[in-house]
């Protein structure tokens, strides 16, 4: 797919109104303003397409199931400009053509992959978008201060074009006054938000960040409630009409001068990829479903804790999500783990990331004593058994892994040929231990952890399970490799 033709069409720009809410830090608030945001918007009529910076399946749940449009990651990373545009303006006509474009950044503004550069920041994307940006600042405890803060995000990179500035976890009617004036007196930004302090405006989080959409829908009874008075809230809190008009004037884009957007002519039938999707497993990017489909696939969706049998399928994706807190769920399906081993044995392609790979394994233990806590959700000390497909024991809490990874394919598999080099990430508090001498592994990193030793994609057959998380609009033989390695295998 790397060979695609230029982007079809006489229209070179893309006139999108759009707006990038980012932050001085983490825990600024980010995510729960851009949830009731977009939920203000939704309901007041417009077709809003979400976007989320940085490589994070959690958020962009909440984001999709709030405006009934897939939300999509971009990151400066893993996708040079015009991937990113690409991926952006791909997203906005995807469908009705979106209104409004909203866009959460991750972290603070200026935080990236080096000290130095830009290199996967939010301030890389505000700039390649063109972004009009809000800086959202955590005003608790802090009034005259707030200016200076600002002051130093305005002047440390001015090809950021900040146009306003929303207040967070504001105490009071004296606050808001003290920390406005001085920061419209001071920067000349606008305040054009003030959201007052109120512990019913947060998300349920655990080790990974928040809970995702799709279990946390189920799992709470007021879910709309809660969401109804993070939008309502908003509506109330900010100048929804000044933020539209600051969407507004962001300048029109260049498409790209190609796109991985295109759709494959298949000849014969369409091979059938079966794709995991439940509470335990939720952890997929759009981008890599909708360039399955693309490439040739058809997806059928299954659920390893409530199906009973696998469907009828010609590969698996079993992506990332939180096994361990569902193991005892995915023990006792004793069907569907028979099923696909199974698959699995029968030569059947196979791709697992993270979640996927720890449920492939023999088992997955939690709560080990001494293996560390960082923020972990409640678990008790358990060993469950999972699928065998793959060696190895699936240990929860011994270490936090975090981290951008650069690899390339040892051996040929169902993502690519041997050579084919990638950039991805990894976001793990577990690890796989008692591995055989002779474990056998698909992909070297450059950059990374992966299982052990620098290398990632344990192997057995057709069957392949890494922690190494791949964007397909990044990665761009992901999907025809895919889809070509399950028609070779059929």
């Amino acid at each position: 797919m790397s060979d695609n033709p230029k982007v079809p069409g006489n229209n070179k720009v893309k006139e999108i109104p759009r707006i990038l809410l980012s932050a001085g830090s983490s825990s600024s608030g980010k995510t729960t303003i851009t949830i009731g945001l977009l939920a203000a918007l939704t309901e007041a009529g417009y077709k809003v397409q979400p976007y989320k910076v940085g490589l994070d399946y959690i958020d962009p749940s909440y984001y999709t199931e709030i405006t009934g449009r897939r939300a999509r990651n971009i990151d400066g990373f893993l996708m040079d400009e015009e991937g990113v545009r690409d991926v952006f303006i791909h997203g906005t006509e995807v469908g009705e053509d979106a209104d409004i474009a909203v866009i959460e950044g991750v972290r603070g503004l200026f935080e990236g992959f080096d000290s130095f550069t830009d290199t996967g920041s939010t301030a890389q994307i505000a700039k390649i978008l063109k972004c009009s940006v809000i800086l959202i600042v955590n005003a608790r405890s802090i009034t005259r201060s707030a200016a200076a803060l600002v002051n130093g995000f305005k002047d440390f990179d001015k090809d950021v074009n900040i146009v306003g500035v929303i207040l967070n976890n504001i105490g009071g009617p004296r606050h808001t006054k003290k920390a406005t004036e001085a920061i419209e007196h001071y920067t000349g930004i606008p305040v054009i938000g003030v959201i007052r302090r109120n512990n019913s405006m947060k998300i349920s989080m655990r080790h990974l960040g928040l809970v995702p959409a799709i279990e946390e829908r189920r799992r709470a009874d007021n879910y709309d409630e809660r969401i109804d008075f993070i939008k309502n809230t908003i509506k109330d809190g900010i100048q929804i009409d000044r933020l539209l008009e600051m969407a507004n004037a962001a300048p029109a884009l260049e498409r790209p001068s190609k796109t991985v957007f295109i759709p494959r002519e298949m000849e014969g039938e369409r091979p059938v990829i079966g794709v995991a999707l439940d509470e335990a497993f939720n952890f997929y990017y759009h981008d890599n479903l909708e360039l399955l489909e693309m490439a040739g696939a058809d997806i059928r969706y299954f659920s390893p804790i409530h199906d009973s049998k696998l469907p009828d399928v010609d590969g698996l994706y079993l992506g990332g999500g939180y096994p361990e807190l569902f193991a005892a769920e995915l023990e006792n399906n004793v069907s569907m783990r028979e099923d696909i081993l199974d698959a699995s044995r029968s030569g059947m392609p196979i791709y697992a990331e993270c979640g996927g790979l720890m449920y492939l394994t023999e088992k997955i233990s939690t709560g080990v004593k001494g293996k560390g806590a960082h923020n972990m959700a409640e678990m008790p000390e358990s060993t469950h058994d999972m699928v065998g497909a793959l060696p190895g024991h699936s240990l929860m809490g011994h270490k936090r892994v975090v981290s951008y990874n650069i690899g390339e394919l040892a051996i040929d598999s169902v993502i690519g040929k041997t050579g084919n080099s990638f950039r991805g990430h990894e976001f793990h508090h577990s690890e796989v231990t008692e591995l055989p001498k002779d474990a056998k592994f698909a992909i070297r990193l450059s950059r990374g952890t992966g299982i052990i030793d620098g290398w990632d994609g344990l192997t057995v057959d057709n069957t392949l399970g890494c922690y190494a998380h791949l964007v397909a609009s990044s990665y761009w033989e992901f999907a025809g490799s895919f889809v070509d390695f399950v028609m070779q295998n059929k």
